[in-house]
C-alpha cells in the first residue's frame, strides 16, 4: 500500500475543499507545479491529481497547468475531475498522464468506458464518490441511482484497474478514514482500491494497516499533509511496516 498525496486544482493553484463544496477551498500553494515536485522529492511514487474547475463543469482552465506538472515529475499521476468523454480521456494520455480516474461518465456511459479500458487496460479507475451509500456524480452534487456493490457488477470483470473510494462526508474534515465503509467495499470486489476523504493522521494508516488485502492499492492524502499532521515519509514507513 502507498500513499498518495493530492493536488487539488482550481484556477491553476492548489487547493483543499471540505465535503467536495467548491466554495469551501483554501490555497495551500500557488505553484502546483512546485508542489508536484516537492511530492515526488520526498520519495512519493504517484501524484494524485484533481481537476476541480472541471469537474464543475468549468473545462480547459488548468490544462496548462496539468501539462506542466506532467513535464515537471517523473513519477506516475493519476487524474481524476471531467473526464466526460472519450476525447478527453485519450488526451490526457496524449500528454503522459498515466491513470484516469473516471466518475460521472462511469455512470452514464459504462460501455464507452469499458471500451476505454480495452484499449488503456488496467489505466482507468472508476469512481466510488459515496454519500449515504450512494454514488455522487458532476462534482458531487448529484446523487446517481447506483450504490457500489452496483458498479461492481458492472465493472469487475472489465479492465478497469480498480476504484477509486472517497467517503464525501469525511472528505477535507480531518476526522478519520471511514474504516468499516473500506473494509465492506474491498470485500465486495476483485479490482484494486485506492481509498480517500478523512484521513486525519498516523493512526489512520496503523488502523488501515490490520485491513489484510492485496487490493487495497493506496491512501489519498490531502489535508492531512497540507496542515502538517501527516509526514510523508513517515507515512509510507507505517504502510510499509517499517515505522
Amino acid at each position: 500500500m502507498k500513499i498518495f498525496p493530492a493536488i487539488d486544482l482550481k484556477k491553476n493553484k492548489c487547493v483543499r475543499l471540505s465535503r467536495g463544496e467548491y466554495n469551501t477551498s483554501v490555497v495551500f500553494n500557488e505553484n502546483p507545479v512546485e508542489q508536484a515536485k516537492f511530492f515526488e522529492d520526498q520519495g512519493c511514487e504517484r501524484l494524485h491529481l484533481v481537476d476541480l474547475d472541471s469537474a464543475f463543469g468549468r473545462n480547459n482552465i488548468n490544462n496548462k497547468t496539468i501539462q506542466k506538472i506532467r513535464d515537471g515529475i517523473s513519477i506516475p499521476i493519476q487524474i481524476g475531475g471531467g473526464i466526460r468523454s472519450e476525447i478527453i480521456a485519450k488526451n490526457y494520455f496524449d500528454i503522459g498522464v498515466d491513470y484516469l480516474i473516471i466518475g460521472s461518465f462511469a455512470i452514464s456511459n459504462s460501455q464507452e468506458v469499458k471500451r476505454l479500458a480495452e484499449n488503456f487496460n488496467k489505466k482507468i479507475y472508476v469512481a466510488l464518490d459515496i454519500l449515504n451509500n450512494k454514488i455522487m456524480i458532476k462534482g458531487w452534487v448529484e446523487e446517481s441511482d447506483f450504490t457500489p456493490e452496483e458498479l461492481f457488477q458492472i465493472y469487475d470483470k472489465s479492465n478497469i484497474r480498480g476504484y477509486v473510494l472517497t467517503d464525501i462526508e469525511k472528505d477535507g474534515m480531518l476526522t478519520g478514514l471511514n474504516q468499516k465503509m473500506i473494509s465492506t467495499n474491498l470485500s465486495l470486489t476483485n479490482k484494486k482500491l485506492i481509498v480517500g476523504g478523512g484521513l486525519k493522521n498516523n493512526s489512520d494508516l496503523e488502523k488501515l494497516k490490520t485491513i489484510k488485502s492485496d487490493n487495497l492499492e493506496g491512501v489519498i492524502a490531502g489535508k492531512s499533509f497540507y496542515v502538517g499532521n501527516i509526514d510523508l515519509k513517515e507515512a509510507q514507513k507505517i504502510l510499509d511496516g517499517n515505522a
